[in-house]
């Protein structure tokens, strides 16, 4: 096949990364075993972190335009506020907000930017089988029942939690079933509940979360008994539990949609089978609670579309995509962790326990730990990896470690040093190769010019170089106050920092860039 890489699944997650890999001229070819999308209004959440890497596509103003801004996450006890996490006021990201937005929207807004990319959607085909070798061979069925093999370089698998490609790789899908189903549904809704913020409702019969999506509709999930059938609950099914559980008085309208399901959370045990990759619900599932499910499969996505498209332009060794599996396996155990948690707080039933959930929350909020952990880790800004063999000897006290993420924004094609976002001056990175940043520290030596232009020409060309113009502000104190060369990832992730302090230290930037350069 012409097309180096067969995606598996034209969701969400297949769609962005086959725009990643379009956008940096690596041919893919997307199928989808679904003639269309589904209907019903599924991920509503899109956090900070993940707009910070859509940016570069070019989708992150098209999700904010279309989709309604959310100012943080609230949680409530029995009707009152415990406290609340603010996306608004984490200083280290250009988009300190969420955006409400349905997933059959998020989804259109994606395919339209594929289109543009040139590339496209082949529907009804499905993977039947899959052989191992140096190059997976599939084998697809076409509407028409008509089939073909394909030998593509790369096999992605995108489809869902109930993948074909998981299942015929072999890769086991293990985890935990919580004893708790939830009911869902889209409704215009009137009264009490914030509209800037996602409220969940804890009382001792349940939970209960509202996410407003603009022009005065919500998303309702309530923590139910196990269904015994499949009816969709009714409107007044929902009524009479918001009426228990919610802030305020809240009226419900008619429902857009409504369904009932079980809670799972289960991890692939690799997301790297030769050159099979899986990638989204494929790869991992988690409780809904949180919102963060569609977010990491998108980090998914960009994570493996500057892998591949690197490794494919021969510029990466093939070792960084083990990176890959390691990494963002690391990250949705890390993720599914956060979502557990927030499950159980609407468990509690005993007075005790719901104390303690109360006490701990509020105690959280009045001395700001809620906002200093919590925030970063809802808008998924505080995922980091392992360092891996990187020189952590060079890090100074309360320098920003390798594998952090620093506060920069990825960003397409040639460098500037310095872009602007919503009226505010960031550093930018490099969206499809590792970048240097040359950091002169609170003062400028004498000798920068010389230093800085003895480091440039030691550089192999396909790495981007940007010298920041300002010495304020986050990247200010992630870098610290002495001089540094900062190699950092496509993803805006430190890879190494090594100070600049001498001359001669110049030749350690190379042996920083490691296994970022062949």
């Amino acid at each position: 096949m012409d097309e180096p890489v067969l995606i598996v699944g034209a969701g969400p997650v297949g769609m962005l990364l086959a725009c990643e890999l379009l956008r940096q001229g690596v041919p893919v070819r997307l199928v989808d075993a679904a003639r269309d999308h589904s209907a019903h209004s599924r991920a509503t959440i899109v956090w900070p972190r993940l707009l910070e890497l859509m940016h570069h596509s070019g989708l992150t103003e098209r999700l904010a335009d279309a989709g309604h801004p959310i100012d943080g996450v609230t949680y409530f006890s029995r009707g009152r506020p415990l406290g609340t996490a603010w996306m608004n006021r984490l200083p280290d990201t250009p988009y300190p907000f969420a955006v409400a937005i349905a997933q059959r929207e998020t989804e259109r807004i994606i395919e339209d930017r594929l289109a543009e990319l040139g590339g496209k959607i082949e529907r009804g085909v499905r993977l039947t089988e899959l052989r191992d070798g140096p190059r997976p061979m599939a084998v697809l069925a076409g509407p028409d029942g008509t089939t073909e093999e394909v030998v593509p370089e790369w096999l992605v698998g995108a489809d869902g939690a109930h993948s074909s490609v998981r299942k015929l790789v072999g890769s086991s899908f293990e985890g935990a079933e919580f004893d708790v189903s939830f009911s869902v549904t889209d409704a215009e809704i009137a009264g009490d509940a914030p509209q800037n913020v996602v409220s969940y409702c804890y009382t001792p019969e349940g939970s209960l979360a509202f996410g407003p999506l603009g022009g005065g509709v919500c998303r309702v999930a309530v923590s139910v008994p196990h269904a015994s059938d499949d009816t969709p609950p009714s409107r007044q099914f929902f009524q009479r539990i918001v009426d228990e559980r919610g802030p305020g008085r809240n009226v419900l309208g008619e429902l857009r949609f409504s369904t009932t399901f079980r809670v799972h959370a289960r991890t692939a045990s690799a997301f790297r089978s030769g050159r099979v990759l899986l990638a989204g619900d494929a790869a991992h599932i988690m409780s809904p609670a949180g919102a963060q499910g569609m977010n990491t499969g998108l980090q998914d996505a960009v994570s493996l579309g500057w892998r591949l498209a690197a490794v494919l332009r021969g510029e990466l060794p093939e070792s960084i995509v083990d990176e890959y599996d390691r990494e963002r396996r690391d990250a949705a155990h890390a993720v599914a962790r956060i979502t557990a948690l927030q499950t159980q707080w609407g468990l509690l039933r005993s007075r005790r326990q719901i104390a303690v959930r109360d006490n701990v929350l509020r105690a959280a909020n009045t001395t700001g730990f809620l906002q200093r952990t919590l925030a970063p880790l809802v808008a998924q800004t505080g995922v980091r990896y392992p360092a891996g063999n990187v020189l952590r000897d060079t890090v100074r006290r309360n320098q920003i470690r390798p594998g952090e993420r620093l506060p920069v924004l990825p960003v397409a094609g040639p460098l500037a040093p310095e872009v602007r976002v919503a009226g505010r001056t960031w550093t930018p990175v490099s969206a499809d190769r590792p970048t240097v940043l040359l950091w002169p520290g609170h003062r400028v030596r004498p000798d920068w010019p010389a230093l800085t232009g003895d480091v440039r020409s030691r550089l192999p060309e396909e790495i981007a170089v940007v010298e920041p113009r300002y010495a304020e502000g986050p990247l200010s104190a992630a870098l610290g106050r002495g001089p540094v060369a900062a190699v950092v990832r496509p993803d805006g992730h430190l890879h190494a920092v090594v100070p600049l302090t001498r001359a001669g230290e110049v030749s350690g930037v190379v042996a920083a860039l490691g296994d970022q350069v062949r």
